[in-house]
């Protein structure tokens, strides 16, 4: 029995993961499972984890950190795993999404610096924009999404820090391609609250005890409408849709589309 849509598969160290299929499509189709999956860093598998990844049989991982976060945190992947640094913010090391690191490292120190949060959301705002327009990003998703036209490459996964910004905006840039109703995109989106956030709880207790407030601290580590609809606004104001935004921002024709929604797309 296959799980629900946008249900957690259970690994020890590796919070946030699912699969990105399930969703239905406006043809009447459904985007396949068991082709694209989503998470945080594998950094933290233990044997047993990497052995229960490797269950799933994926063959490629898309890395999309920088390269500090990939020094500081490499991934831990079973043998034969096919990696693909795919580097989304190399041209915006400002941005707040390149920033988690530290803030997970130093609760007490992010407590004084993100104050009551305004600075902090309008930060994630900025990394939206430079996770749909900037070059890097859009070098870097003409990778992964050039990449999964191949099926070859299949089962694969997507993943930065957190699994939620950079992660969260290539899941949801595919799932409108394919098309999936804008309110679905957003469920799969917010999604991350649910699996992400808890395995936080002692980064909060730590945040608190460092005089910060844990509601801010979730601005940050959680994921928001309003962060996705800053994505999607930008992708509309430089591309038009997202037709507009695969094929002038990441320079893919109708076949390489075509090819996408024939290859996660399963008709009803």
């Amino acid at each position: 029995m296959s799980r629900p849509t946008g249900a957690p598969i259970r690994i020890a160290g590796l919070p946030n993961l699912r699969d990105v299929g399930g969703w239905p499509t406006s043809d009447g189709g459904r985007v396949r499972r068991g082709m694209l999956y989503r998470s945080v860093e594998l950094n933290r598998l233990d044997a047993d984890g990497v052995n229960s990844f490797a269950a799933l049989g994926i063959r490629t991982v898309f890395d999309l950190r920088t390269e500090h976060e990939r020094t500081a945190q490499p991934d831990n992947l079973p043998e034969g795993t096919r990696h693909v640094v795919a580097d989304v913010l190399a041209d915006s090391m400002g941005a707040a999404a390149a920033h988690l690191l530290e803030l997970l490292e130093d609760p007490a120190g992010a407590a004084k610096l993100l104050g009551d949060g305004a600075a902090a959301k309008e930060g994630l705002a900025e990394s939206y924009r430079n996770i749909v327009g900037s070059n890097s990003a859009l070098s870097a998703y003409r990778t992964v999404y050039t990449d999964l036209v191949d099926p070859q490459g299949h089962p694969a996964l997507i993943h930065c820090t957190t699994g939620k910004d950079r992660t969260g905006w290539g899941a949801a840039a595919l799932l409108m391609l394919l098309g999936v109703d804008d309110a679905d995109v957003m469920s799969d989106y917010l999604l991350t609250n649910e699996e992400l956030l808890p395995s936080f709880a002692p980064l909060f207790e730590r945040f608190a005890e460092g005089g910060g407030d844990p509601a801010v601290l979730a601005l940050i580590l959680g994921v928001r409408q309003e962060y996705l609809e800053t994505g999607i606004a930008e992708m509309r104001t430089r591309f038009g849709d997202i037709e507009g935004y695969f094929a002038s921002g990441l320079g893919f024709d109708e076949a390489t589309m075509a090819g996408l929604r024939d290859i996660f797309v399963e008709p009803a």
